[in-house]
């Protein structure tokens, strides 16, 4: 979730990745399964590709695991890993069972063993640590029934208040006697020797999670439920705490919903702003942001610098998963039949007025690059023409304090006291990830299977443009535009300026405007549109000169609802993956 950096070289991981292909066991086309009342939609996924999916470890360490399991809530006794605060959360829970989750922890949260230290000095054991899943898995809800969307965007979960819940659970955990000893106690420790090396454990990671709560993802309001501000979180981990130069931290101030993952390795560019091509570059940033171990403190490489807990097979796996992954059909026996007519009237109105952004199948492809590969054209939108928020491209501040990794910078930065922070945030990533995959001692032809088949050097980034993807699943995806800031996909089709201002986001699934139900009760998040980061101007349909916002005409309401209608009905088949690569002819 960063700017792609250009230090690794042209990826076949067959050592890696032989294990994973034998996974694919894709259900017969318009199937169904129902499992644990959750409905699972034919995604081209078998059983097995889920579960590692939803635990599979990137990494990522926050607190030592037997902690973890058997820590309280802050204002209770309940633990904090315990179904009921993990739905108050929005994470989605799972049974005990599968192989990858054998002690029932909700989707999203892995187990990470370090048994052999990158750097002296670096802790070793079991650890908990979030995955991929917690921020890019979805369930809609809907009258009792729920439906599970893979690779959709969380829509439920709030990761800044779950941070700081758990920082809160660690707090009072540490200076509540009572509760430290029920701690010691379900862990094992015993003797005053074992509880005070639990407590000098305990606070040191406790610390970590206590400086990400207040730093990284401190904000002037809440984010609520289905938001993240991940650039500012990533950036501020990697050239603000971990190096500790505190003036490098912006204040994340532009929360949006991560992204749906299907199509996304076929992309030309990933990210609300086109920011990356090269996969690994994306996957690596994005756990860097999430807990992954990285010695930034050592004097020197020989010492440790630029060490990682970097789990590149396993994101060279999950990004090859992705790329088998078919966007989700609306299951019609759950929300309704789609009308197929009015569903073809729609399809006239978006190849009008929509798919010169947003591809639709069959998909506009580039031309194939130097390794025959073709790549899905996304649009590229100048947020000028489309109007809606601009708060992300102004968040993280412009330049950066070097300190004491001046000396270790590439050439054009080394040495100087302040540089761009881009150029310095990619110059740390790009030591880290240099480091990590050449402890693999791959093949050429594995290096380029691991980018993608991306040509490297990678493209410079477009400015100021929102990326404008392929519309299929879109439906299982809200809320709505980059930043969440539209309730469905109804309001998605009216002037801006009669979209709701404030609302609630609820839990429940809206099947006739195709969004989250706005009904406020006691487990709703109020979205205030007013708030710095929240507009839900542009990308309006109204009278007017195309530009600053408007993008289309005004529509009727029954050009509005067709559109609804033929946005509902795509994929039209159920389980299609798009192929890597582009298609045979």
């Amino acid at each position: 979730m960063h700017r792609s950096n250009n230090f690794v070289a042209s990826l076949s991981f067959s050592f890696i990745f032989g294990s994973a292909v034998a996974f694919v066991h894709p259900m017969p086309a318009n199937a169904q399964s129902t499992s644990d009342n959750v409905i699972y939609l034919n995604q081209a996924w078998s059983q097995d590709d889920r579960d590692w999916y939803y635990h599979f470890s990137q990494g990522s360490v926050v607190l030592s695991y037997d902690i973890f399991l058997n820590l309280e809530v802050a204002d209770g006794t309940d633990l904090f890993r315990s179904d009921a605060n993990s739905e108050r959360y929005g994470l989605i829970t799972q049974p005990a069972g599968s192989p990858y989750n054998p002690d029932g922890l909700p989707i999203g949260i892995s187990k990470t063993v370090i048994s052999t230290p990158q750097w002296p000095g670096e802790e070793t054991g079991e650890f908990a640590g979030l995955t991929c899943a917690a921020c890019h898995e979805a369930q809609l809800k809907y009258k009792g029934k729920h439906v599970r969307i893979e690779g959709g965007s969380a829509n439920t979960f709030d990761l800044q208040a779950y941070i700081q819940a758990l920082s809160a659970a660690a707090g009072a955990t540490l200076t509540d006697p009572a509760k430290f000893d029920r701690l010691a106690a379900r862990v094992g420790a015993a003797s005053p020797e074992a509880k005070s090396n639990l407590r000098e454990r305990f606070e040191r990671q406790a610390a970590l999670t206590h400086h990400y709560a207040t730093r990284s993802a401190a904000s002037v309001w809440p984010w609520g439920p289905a938001r993240i501000d991940a650039l500012s979180m990533i950036n501020n981990r990697v050239t603000a705490n971990l190096p500790d130069i505190p003036e490098n931290t912006s204040t994340p101030i532009a929360p949006v919903k991560p992204p749906f993952l299907w199509n996304a390795p076929q992309g030309l560019w990933t990210q609300w702003a086109a920011i990356v091509q090269n996969p690994l570059a994306r996957n690596l940033g994005e756990t860097m942001g999430v807990y992954m171990p990285i010695n930034l403190h050592a004097k020197t490489p020989a010492e440790g610098l630029f060490e990682a807990n970097a789990a590149i097979p396993e994101l060279h796996r999950v990004e090859n998963q992705l790329a088998r992954l078919a966007p989700p059909s609306w299951p019609e026996d759950v929300f309704g039949k789609i009308d197929r007519d009015k569903a073809k009237a729609g399809k006239a109105l978006f190849v009008e007025q929509c798919a010169g952004c947003h591809n639709a199948w069959p998909y506009r492809w580039t031309e194939p690059n130097k390794y025959g590969k073709r790549f899905i054209i996304v649009g590229l939108v100048p947020q000028s023409y489309v109007g809606t928020d601009q708060t992300q491209a102004q968040a993280i501040r412009p330049f950066a304090v070097t300190g004491q990794l001046s000396d270790y910078l590439p050439p054009e930065l080394r040495g100087k006291d302040a540089v761009p922070m881009d150029a310095f945030k990619r110059a740390i990533q790009g030591e880290v990830l240099e480091r990590a995959v050449a402890k693999l001692k791959l093949t050429p032809a594995e290096l380029i299977d691991l980018n993608g088949y991306r040509e490297l050097p990678s493209p410079p980034a477009p400015a100021g443009v929102y990326k404008a993807a392929p519309r299929d699943g879109v439906w299982a995806t809200p809320p709505f535009l980059h930043n969440g800031s539209v309730p469905n996909l109804y309001e998605m089709l009216v002037p801006a300026s009669e979209r709701s201002k404030k609302f609630c986001i609820s839990r429940e699934f809206d099947p006739v405007k195709v969004g989250l139900d706005t009904t406020c009760g006691p487990d709703t998040f109020v979205m205030d549109t007013s708030l710095l980061g929240n507009s839900n101007a542009g990308h309006s349909f109204q009278d007017g000169a195309r530009n600053n916002g408007v993008i289309g005409p005004l529509l009727t309401d029954d050009q509005r609802w067709a559109l609804v209608e033929y946005l509902k009905s795509i994929p039209e088949e159920p389980g299609r993956v798009t192929p890597f690569g582009g298609p045979p002819n």
